[in-house]
C-alpha cells in the first residue's frame, strides 16, 4: 500500500462522515454519479441508432 492510496482512503472516509471540503463527493455520490454517466453513454448510442435508422427509413420512403 502507498501512501498515496491511504492518504487517498482517509480523504474519501472523511468525505462519507460529511467531514470533507465543500463540494466532495461521498462514496454514494461518486457511485451514482457513475451510474448517470453510464446511463447517459447509452441513451447517448440510442439516439445515434434512432437517428441512423429514421434517416434510412426516411430515404427509403421518398
Amino acid at each position: 500500500m502507498s501512501v498515496e492510496g491511504l492518504r487517498g482512503w482517509v480523504k474519501q472516509a472523511k468525505a462519507d462522515r460529511g467531514e470533507g471540503p465543500a463540494g466532495a463527493l461521498t462514496t454514494a455520490e461518486r457511485e451514482e454519479l457513475r451510474q448517470l454517466r453510464k446511463r447517459d453513454r447509452e441513451q447517448q448510442q440510442t439516439i445515434e441508432i434512432l437517428k441512423i435508422g429514421f434517416a434510412f427509413f426516411a430515404k427509403e420512403m421518398k
